[in-house]
């Protein structure tokens, strides 16, 4: 199995009472969220605002995200671990429905489009590949994303695929949209 990646570091600012600025948290993200049946797949909500304009005083609430969604009118900065794909279709599809019962509650999962990870949201994510390679699918094809490379993702049917040997980390901005 492909070695876990080390959980992501959290430095947040503030202004202090007196008027200067200051770093107020500094550690592992708190809001990790994880599949038992999917050893290696870990979800970090690192950030959310909640609201639009984004109340920038406003504290720490990544705790109150439920499922994939960001808040109404708000974002999430999330971090995702990919783990690699079985190889057996059976056993990945029984990981991606765990993986939706568990936490993509929210999600439109809709895996009878090509993958069993096939889902939709209403939202925008900006999604950044940080190490490693990871297959983005769409009902009408895919395409790899390696280390750097951005994908704008926009209410779209989505899957995404690890078929290397090693875990992918995705950075992901979600912004809540509509239709």
């Amino acid at each position: 199995m492909a070695s876990e990646l080390p959980p992501t570091r959290r430095v947040v600012t503030g202004i202090g009472p007196n008027g200067r600025s200051g770093f107020v948290a500094d550690g592992p993200t708190a809001a990790v969220k994880t599949v038992a049946e999917r050893p290696g797949y870990r979800a970090q909500n690192v950030w959310a605002t909640h609201g639009n304009p984004a109340p920038i005083a406003d504290r720490e609430r990544t705790a109150e995200i439920k499922g994939v969604m960001p808040p109404k009118n708000g974002t999430v900065l999330r971090i995702i671990d990919f783990p690699p794909e079985s190889k057996d279709p059976a056993e990945r599809e029984r990981m991606m429905r765990a993986t939706f019962s568990t936490i993509y509650k929210d999600a439109a999962h809709r895996p009878e489009t090509g993958h069993p990870g096939m889902h939709t949201t209403e939202r925008v994510d900006y999604a950044i590949v940080l190490p490693r390679e990871i297959y983005a699918r769409m009902d009408e094809g895919e395409t790899l994303l390696r280390t750097g490379d951005v994908l704008i993702q926009r209410g779209t049917n989505h899957a995404w695929a690890n078929r290397s040997d090693d875990v992918c980390r995705i950075a992901f901005v979600l912004i809540d949209g509509k239709f």
